[in-house]
């Protein structure tokens, strides 16, 4: 007899992903949208909880309803009639059934669009976590990995007066991702960035870099651009506010010049910025920039010439109302915390934040360590994770190349000091200071435990050692701290990215009394105590600045929430530790 033939083969077929990985969103094909002309697809979507992933499975996108004979076929979607959200959002946050859902959901609207001679069009996403698949008119554009930094795919040749897009958002832990399955937060899904389409002429601008020039005169700037296409032209700098209109050539799509001009220098006390616009052609291009220079020499930090302490403290990208999709409003809300605190420094943990917090962190005058997840026990053997992580990396300096306030790329926190881990960690520190010289490359490392030493290999290859210590706290025994600072003898400044300690916001005791206000106040006492006295100490980014939602932390005083923040989960509670951290910090003022 002979074999029957598969009726269905989408239920048997087990590698069904397998032929959505050959295209994939990565930072080279990133565009610049400072300036652009842009069609926001956020607001209404349609959606389904795809838990299955049926629609990858079964091929939705092609609305395939009739077979070949014209025979109605049944299926399992019906668009237009599935209900609604609205985008950006995570889903988790959106409806209580959604609130622990992992996996797979779609989302699919229509839209018109009215196409020009001579153009091209970029769809942009600024985030969706973890995968994110993408689907127009019947065609499979491609896959991005990565949930905190955007997505682009040129679509030009795809769209059509009227269309239909499919995204299909998978938030599900894998092992073999970055981050991995096991986090510190919470696990938001969703397409929680703005989408948009960005139009663009032909030849265009795709990438458009502007800094000072890293050599202690603060005399000039540099301006470079990198092009669409392989060609030969000229492009334009304009600077408002420096009388600055110069021109330079672009040879083979990639140019750059350099500017003898001296801008006022950008600071926290000074946060002044310029508007800087390129033209190229028929592409015209703008952003606000300010300019500054940090550097390192010996163990202490500069900024602009002058001695820098860090005076920090770090964020998650949380809400109790929104999750991770933020709304600008949030995002003041957090920076002006920080500045009531007194801080001129801002760790924002423990993945690339919204590009919005950059921006708003230029005009606030707020110093940033931005960071890409790799978080505890990645799989660093592993080469496609590496992959995975160094385009996170690209990704969040081709878009955060141009924020004076970024001064820190972090290529991770709180790894095993295993061969594996430092080939993977040295090869990122020395993928971002390829790609960006003027800015400073650390991780937060952990302490050496055995030694009660900072002692990490990863050390010799960061500008800046993090160390992530919770005397106090994990570890009771305070004293420790102290000799920790003894022991070690680095040859370059050191951070305390963590220290800190759970409070649950009306709980009162002693200060011995775990999970009280009075213990965490005490613990700031202390480490602050014995921290000022440390020479080599040029900074600190206390664990956290408001509660946040995790899933790992069950107790009664946690109920889901890491709860060291110095305010409550709704930012309207000030816990003692936070006024303790505060008198500090205004004492260095």
């Amino acid at each position: 007899m002979a074999k029957a033939k598969k009726y269905m083969s989408d239920i048997h077929l087990e590698d069904y992903t397998e032929e959505y990985e050959g295209r994939k969103a990565t930072a080279e094909g990133m565009v610049f949208d400072g300036g652009r002309e842009k069609i926001s697809l956020s607001g209404a979507w349609h959606y389904a909880v795809d838990q299955y992933d049926t629609c990858i499975r079964q091929k939705w996108f092609l609305e395939r309803k009739s077979d070949e004979h014209g025979f109605s076929l049944p299926v399992d979607y019906s668009f237009d009639e599935w209900p609604v959200m609205e985008l950006p959002a995570c889903w988790n946050t959106v409806a209580p059934e959604y609130l622990l859902y992992e996996g797979s959901m779609v989302f699919t609207r229509t839209f018109s669009y009215a196409a020009r001679e001579d153009e091209e069009v970029y769809l942009r996403i600024g985030a969706a976590n973890y995968l994110l698949r993408v689907f127009l008119n019947g065609q499979y554009l491609g896959l991005h990995r990565g949930g905190s930094t955007p997505a682009y795919f040129k679509i030009t040749e795809h769209l059509k007066d009227d269309n239909r897009i499919i995204l299909q958002a998978d938030s599900t832990r894998r092992h073999e991702q970055v981050p991995t399955e096991n986090t510190d937060w919470f696990n938001y899904g969703g397409i929680y960035r703005e989408i948009e389409l960005i139009r663009v002429p032909k030849i265009h601008i795709k990438n458009f870099r502007t800094a000072l020039v890293p050599d202690g005169t603060f005399s000039k700037i540099t301006v470079g651009v990198k092009l669409s296409e392989n060609v030969n032209t000229t492009v334009v700098v304009h600077i408002s506010g420096l009388d600055v209109n110069e021109s330079f050539s672009v040879i083979n799509g990639e140019g750059s010049c350099i500017l003898p001009v001296a801008p006022k220098l950008w600071s926290p006390e000074e946060p002044v910025l310029y508007d800087v616009t390129l033209s190229c052609g028929a592409d015209h291009v703008s952003d606000r920039v300010g300019y500054r220079e940090i550097s390192v020499k010996g163990r202490k930090i500069f900024l602009n010439g002058k001695e820098l302490f860090l005076r920090g403290i770090s964020a998650h990208e949380d809400s109790v109302k929104n999750g991770k999709a933020l709304s600008d409003d949030e995002r003041r809300q957090i920076l002006g915390a920080a500045k009531e605190l007194g801080c001129n420094f801002m760790r924002v943990a423990h993945y690339p934040h919204h590009e919005n917090m950059a921006k708003l962190a230029d005009e606030a005058g707020m110093l940033l360590w931005e960071e890409i997840p790799v978080y505890w026990a990645i799989r660093f053997a592993r080469k496609e994770t590496y992959e995975d992580a160094e385009n996170q990396l690209k990704e969040l300096i081709t878009r955060d190349y141009n924020r004076a306030s970024v001064i820190f790329w972090s290529v991770g926190n709180e790894n095993a000091d295993t061969d594996e881990r430092l080939m993977f960690m040295k090869s990122l520190a020395q993928c971002a200071h390829g790609m960006d010289s003027t800015r400073l490359v650390s991780a937060a490392c952990l302490v050496d435990a055995e030694e009660n030493r900072i002692a990490d290999r990863l050390a010799d290859f960061l500008d800046v050692i993090g160390i992530n210590e919770y005397c106090g706290w994990y570890t009771p025994d305070f004293s420790k701290l102290p000799q920790l600072m003894k022991n070690s003898d680095p040859d370059k400044p050191v951070i305390i990215t963590e220290f800190g300690a759970d409070a649950l916001q009306g709980l009162h005791g002693s200060a011995s009394d775990k999970g009280t206000e009075e213990c965490q106040a005490d613990v700031y006492e202390k480490q602050i105590a014995v921290l000022r006295e440390i020479p080599y100490i040029r900074g600190m980014t206390p664990w956290i600045l408001f509660d946040f939602r995790c899933p790992r932390r069950t107790s009664s005083i946690q109920n889901y929430y890491n709860r060291k923040g110095l305010l409550s989960e709704d930012m309207t509670y000030r816990k003692p530790a936070f006024y303790v951290l505060q008198k500090f910090y205004q004492s260095l003022m």
